[in-house]
Order: C-alpha cells, then sequence, then structure tokens
C-alpha cells in the first residue's frame, strides 16, 4: 500500500514487504537529539500483509496526510537511516 501525504509537514510509514516472511510498519521519528529512527507500529514481529494495511489503514483514517512507502524486501537486505526502537 502506498499513499502521498501533505509535501510539506506530515508523518512517514513504511511497510517493509518480506513477502513470505511478513511484514514491518515502521513509523519515523526525530529523537531529541534530532537523529532520525524508526518506531515499530505492527509490534516486534513481522505480520501478515493484510494485519499490515490495516494499521496503514488506521494510521491515514487518523491523518490523510501521512506517507506510506512501501519496500519489498524478500532477502532481508533493506538498511534503515536510524535505529529501530
Amino acid at each position: 500500500m502506498v499513499h502521498r501525504g501533505d509535501v510539506d509537514a506530515s508523518a512517514v510509514l513504511l511497510k517493509i514487504n518480506r513477502l513470505a516472511d511478513g511484514c514491518v510498519v515502521l513509523t519515523r521519528f526525530r529523537g531529541l537529539d534530532g537523529e532520525p529512527g524508526w518506531l515499530r507500529g505492527t509490534g516486534p514481529e513481522p505480520v501478515e500483509e493484510p494485519e499490515a494495511d490495516e494499521y496503514v489503514r488506521r494510521q491515514i483514517d487518523r491523518d490523510r496526510d501521512v506517507w506510506v512507502i512501501e519496500i519489498e524486501d524478500p532477502k532481508g537486505r533493506y538498511r534503515l537511516d536510524g535505529p529501530i526502537l
């Protein structure tokens, strides 16, 4: 699922789709030190894609300006630009 938000100010969700190994949805944040990081929206373990999509839908219902980016990463090679909390 992909969704375009407001270009000036909006949250970012990243859906990492590992295909057979499930999905993880992360929310971008900046720490007190200004460094980027990610929060696990769907919990510590990967979930099935319908569950990940439902989480994303709920976030869009709360904030129509949220950006949703989906990355298909079946081999688990994608690296984030900050820590996952």
